[in-house]
C-alpha cells in the first residue's frame, strides 16, 4: 500500500484546522470555549514582553475573539481545587498546560531533579542552564539550602523568589528594595525545585512567579493519578503534539529546538514509530516537499478555511519558522531580539492571517496612558490585495482595541499598508 500524498494547500487547511482556525467565532465566549481552545492547542507559551498584551492571552483571542482574560487567570492561578492549567516547561518554553498533562511530565521532573545536581549539562531535561550551573555551585558551597528553602515555603506559605527568607544565619532581608542580599541563591533554589516538580507556580504577582508546594497547587485528583511509564508518557506527549500540528515531520513534532514538543535525542523517532505501528499516526508525503510527514487518522481537512486573526509572535502555529515558511510561504523572525536597525517590520510584529494565507505583518503596542492601540509599522505581503487586507485588518484591530479596553487605533507612517489602513479605519 502506497504512502498517501497530499498537496500543500490541503496541508495548510489541515494545519489551520488542527490549530483551531476556520470555525466561526462564538457570539459569546466563556469558560467552556476557552477551555476547548486551550485543550486543542495543548499549550500556551508564556513570555514576559508586555508591549501589547502578555503572550499567553493572545492565542485564545486569535481563535475566539474577545473573551474575559480573567477567565484564563482563574484557570491558571485560581483556586487550587478547581485549577485547570499549570505552569511548566513545554520543550524549552515556559508554558501553561492543562492539568491533565501533569502525570505525563513527571518523568521529566524526576530527570530534572537529578540533573540539577549533576556535573554535566543535559539539554534533554529542559532545565535552564543558569539553574543547573547555579545548583552545581550550591551543591558544593551550600548543600543544605534547597531543602531549607523548601521547608521555609512549607512553613510560611507561597512566596516569590525574592520574598523567600534565606534560612542561613546572618542572611536576613536586605535594606534595599526589600529584596534579600542572597536573592540569586534562593532564586536558583526555587527554580531547581520547580523544575523537579517539588514546587509549582500558584500565582503571578506583577508577572513574577509565586511558588508553593506542588501538593498545594496541583488538584488532589490529578496528583492521585497513577504515574504512567516513561514510554507511555512520552507517547501521550507526542499524541498531543500530533493533534495540535495536524501534519508534521518527526523533527517538527518532537525532535528539535523548534519542534512542537522536545523529547530526548533519538526518543522522538522511536515514539513516532510506535504510534505508527499502533495506527495512531499515518505516514504521508507532501507534493513538492522532501521527507516523510505524519498525521493523525482523524485530522480534519475542511474544504476551505475562512476567518482572520492576528498571531502572537509566540503563537504555536508559528513556533517552527521553517515549517511556516514551507507551508505558507511566509518567512518570519521575531524582531524583539534584533538590534533596532535590523527591525524591518517593527518591534512586536504580529503576522496577519486571512483565510488560508498570512498576508501582513503588523507592529503593535498598547499605549495604556492614552488608551490607544498603536500601529507604528504595517506591511502587506507581496502579491496580496492591499485594499482587502487593510479592510479586514481594520476590523480585527478595532476588535482587539475593544478587547484590550483601548479607545482608538492609531496608525503610523511606516510600511506599505499604512495609508490604506488609515483609510479603512476612517471608513
Amino acid at each position: 500500500m502506497g504512502v498517501e500524498q497530499i498537496g500543500v494547500a490541503e496541508v495548510r487547511r489541515i494545519v489551520l484546522a488542527a490549530q483551531g482556525f476556520g470555525v466561526p467565532r462564538p457570539a459569546r465566549v466563556g469558560l467552556r470555549q476557552v477551555r476547548a481552545a486551550v485543550q486543542r492547542l495543548g499549550v500556551l507559551q508564556i513570555d514576559s514582553v508586555n508591549v501589547l498584551c502578555r503572550s499567553h492571552y493572545l492565542p485564545s483571542f486569535s481563535r475566539l475573539g474577545p473573551y474575559p482574560r480573567s477567565t484564563l487567570d482563574r484557570m491558571a492561578w485560581g483556586r487550587n481545587s478547581t485549577r485547570e492549567l499549570f505552569e511548566y516547561f513545554w520543550g524549552h518554553r515556559a508554558a501553561l498546560l492543562p492539568v491533565g498533562v501533569h502525570p505525563f511530565l513527571r518523568w521529566r521532573m524526576q530527570a530534572a531533579g537529578s540533573q540539577v545536581w549533576s556535573e554535566r549539562l543535559d539539554p534533554n531535561t529542559q532545565v535552564p542552564s543558569a539553574v543547573v550551573e547555579g545548583m552545581q555551585r550550591l551543591s558544593r558551597d551550600r548543600p543544605d539550602l534547597v531543602d531549607a528553602v523548601l521547608d521555609t515555603i512549607r512553613d510560611h506559605g507561597p512566596s516569590t523568589a525574592a520574598g523567600v527568607q534565606d534560612p542561613s544565619p546572618g542572611r536576613g532581608p536586605a535594606t534595599e528594595g526589600g529584596r534579600m542580599w542572597n536573592w540569586k541563591d534562593t532564586k536558583i533554589a526555587v527554580e531547581a525545585l520547580f523544575a523537579a516538580g517539588r514546587l509549582s507556580i500558584t500565582d503571578r504577582q506583577n508577572f513574577e512567579r509565586v511558588y508553593d508546594l506542588t501538593e498545594r497547587v496541583i488538584p488532589d485528583a490529578v496528583r492521585a493519578e497513577a504515574e504512567p511509564s516513561v514510554e507511555e508518557a512520552q507517547r501521550e506527549l507526542v499524541r498531543i503534539a500530533a493533534r495540535s500540528c495536524g501534519v508534521a515531520t518527526v523533527q517538527e513534532l518532537c525532535s528539535g529546538g523548534t519542534s512542537y514538543l522536545a523529547l530526548p535525542a533519538g526518543v522522538g523517532k522511536l515514539r513516532v514509530a510506535e504510534l505508527i505501528d499502533a495506527g495512531e499516526l499515518i505516514p504521508v508525503s507532501i507534493e513538492g516537499q522532501r521527507g516523510r510527514y505524519y498525521r493523525v487518522p482523524d485530522a480534519a481537512c475542511p474544504d476551505r478555511i475562512e476567518g482572520q486573526a492576528l498571531l502572537s509572535p509566540f503563537d504555536s502555529l508559528i513556533w517552527n519558522r521553517d515549517r511556516i515558511e514551507r507551508y505558507f510561504g511566509f518567512r518570519y523572525r521575531i524582531s524583539i531580539y534584533l538590534p533596532e536597525p535590523q527591525r524591518l517590520h517593527g518591534y512586536y510584529v504580529l503576522p496577519f492571517l486571512t483565510d488560508e494565507a498570512i498576508v501582513g505583518r503588523v507592529d503593535l503596542r498598547a499605549d495604556r496612558q492614552r488608551a490607544t492601540l498603536q500601529v507604528p509599522v504595517v506591511n502587506a505581503e507581496p502579491g496580496s490585495d492591499s485594499t482587502e487586507v487593510a479592510g479586514r485588518l481594520a476590523d480585527e484591530l478595532r476588535l482587539m482595541a475593544d478587547w484590550l479596553e483601548l479607545e482608538r487605533v492609531e496608525v503610523g507612517n511606516r510600511g506599505n499598508l499604512a495609508s490604506s489602513l488609515r483609510s479603512a479605519l476612517a471608513g
